[in-house]
């Protein structure tokens, strides 16, 4: 098997090929170019033309580059509306380097084929499965479906159920975590109801910690359980993932600023990272019209007001996503 990932330790996988991490600049982490709500693409009251996708989601990139931005990670997926060929065009077009994602998740959110093998009775996938399928994205290139496979996968992601995780969903974590390992690239999990023990299955296979990311840190009921601390101790990233959300789930932007301060003090900002999940152009789901641009233009600002040094942001916006998205 030949792979798609180049032999240079601090290579990062585009979606127009492996590029040298100290080349990616501001990075945003967790973001969504394409969502689409699996088998949107099929309902009678949905459109989606391409072209004015490709028009919405330039201008939204480019935004993001006039602000300082130069790489942008698509989390979504395999089968949230990962869209490879358009990616392509949106980087060429617009000088943004963009990391697609392979991996899957919540269990909610899968079809049937990954619920209900042909077993008596069904069982979930078992995690060498899900190994081997997100493995081949990585080595291989993803899967453009019935067509071919294109650029390689960046980073692994998966999700659990905020009601907690299922067994389908510790398949998931762990066929992750394998491909993390037999890959060099890192493992991006959203937790679902216990983010330290959520990370302890990923580490469980042995995965340094240094190469997970436990997204949805800036939730309130993580910080109510002093999570954000817990992980970054353990080693691991802290993703503050939310950043402009007003809603009732997620820390205020004054509050999640004040939190990145306390890591900071705490000697943990080398494990910070932040993006705001914005979605680019959602098919199928509520809009999230936040700009790609909004850490930077609106964040960052306020993070400077609380006292963070330029240094610190520096690694928080540069530093430490270019450390976790480099092949090791």
């Amino acid at each position: 098997m030949k792979s798609t990932q180049s032999a240079e330790s601090n290579a990062v996988n585009t979606v127009l090929g492996p590029v040298s991490a100290d080349e990616l600049g501001v990075i945003s982490v967790h973001e969504a170019l394409l969502s689409v709500m699996p088998g949107a693409e099929h309902a009678f009251d949905i459109t989606i033309n391409r072209a004015e996708i490709f028009e919405t989601l330039a201008a939204k990139l480019t935004g993001f580059r006039e602000n300082g931005g130069q790489t942008i990670v698509d989390s979504s997926g395999m089968f949230g509306g990962r869209d490879v060929k358009l990616y392509e065009a949106l980087s060429r077009t617009t000088g943004v380097h963009i990391v697609a994602s392979t991996g899957m998740g919540p269990e909610e959110m899968l079809g049937g084929y990954f619920l209900t093998p042909q077993t008596n009775p069904p069982t979930p996938w078992p995690a060498e499965k899900f190994a081997d399928l997100f493995t081949k994205e990585v080595t291989e290139g993803m899967v453009v479906p019935r067509v071919e496979r294109r650029g390689a996968a960046g980073l692994v992601v998966t999700a659990a159920n905020h009601a907690g995780m299922t067994a389908t969903e510790e398949s998931l974590f762990r066929g992750a975590a394998r491909t993390a390992l037999a890959t060099g690239v890192a493992v991006s999990i959203r937790y679902g109801a216990d983010a330290v023990a959520d990370l302890g299955v990923v580490l469980d296979e042995n995965v340094p910690a240094d190469r997970v990311v436990v997204g949805g840190l800036d939730r309130k009921d993580a910080v109510a359980a002093g999570a954000p601390l817990q992980i970054a101790r353990r080693g691991a990233y802290v993703a503050l993932d939310h950043v402009g959300a007003d809603d009732d789930v997620h820390l205020t932007d004054p509050e999640r600023a004040a939190l990145v301060i306390e890591l900071v003090e705490a000697g943990f900002g080398d494990r910070i990272l932040l993006s705001s999940n914005a979605i680019g152009v959602a098919k199928g789901q509520p809009e999230y019209d936040l700009p790609f641009s909004y850490i930077l233009s609106t964040f960052a600002p306020l993070l400077a007001a609380q006292g963070l040094s330029d240094k610190d942001a520096q690694r928080i916006l540069v530093g430490n996503p270019r450390d976790l998205l480099s092949a090791r």
